[in-house]
């Protein structure tokens, strides 16, 4: 009864561990409005960092300013895809795309006002950063910001790339 019992625990264990770390359709919107599936943004075959920020956070923008000169790098280097995934709501959607605009980000901002994402998810505060690996699964997670974090996400990136 005993081994009944511990392999249905490890079962549901093992099958609740996949489940989330499966990309999730989630619709959000983009910077202009339209609404679209995350999991289309997160593309097959390559890395995807996903930086959950919000325009009031100073640390999630000094992240995504510290990111923006080594996307080009990163994407021949590491065959990366960025996305940033605005947490604001409703009441400041219309503050992310100036923002952004003035930014001149290369990568695809996307706005979760309703926080499904981030519940799907299940992370707390932003800055919150997730790394998907060419399969959409999730291989890291970090949470908070100081400079200087750019380079340990670079060498988990560097792993991902060696294990192939």
């Amino acid at each position: 009864m005993k081994n009944l019992i511990l392999a249905f625990s490890l079962i549901f264990a093992a099958s609740t561990a996949f489940a989330q770390s499966k990309v999730p359709s989630i619709i959000v919107q983009t910077t202009d409005g339209q609404k679209v599936d995350f999991s289309t943004k997160i593309i097959p075959g390559k890395i995807n960092i996903v930086s959950f920020w919000a325009t009031w956070c100073g640390p999630c923008k000094k992240e995504l300013n510290n990111l923006k000169p080594l996307y080009k790098e990163w994407k021949e280097a590491y065959n990366v895809n960025i996305v940033a995934v605005s947490i604001d709501d409703s009441r400041n959607f219309s503050k992310v795309k100036p923002y952004v605009d003035g930014q001149r980000w290369e990568f695809d901002v996307l706005i979760d006002t309703n926080s499904e994402l981030k519940r799907a998810l299940n992370f707390q505060s932003v800055p919150h950063t997730t790394v998907f690996d060419a399969n959409g699964v999730i291989v890291f997670e970090h949470d908070g910001y100081v400079e200087g974090d750019e380079f340990v996400l670079e060498e988990e990136l560097k792993k991902l790339v060696a294990k192939k």
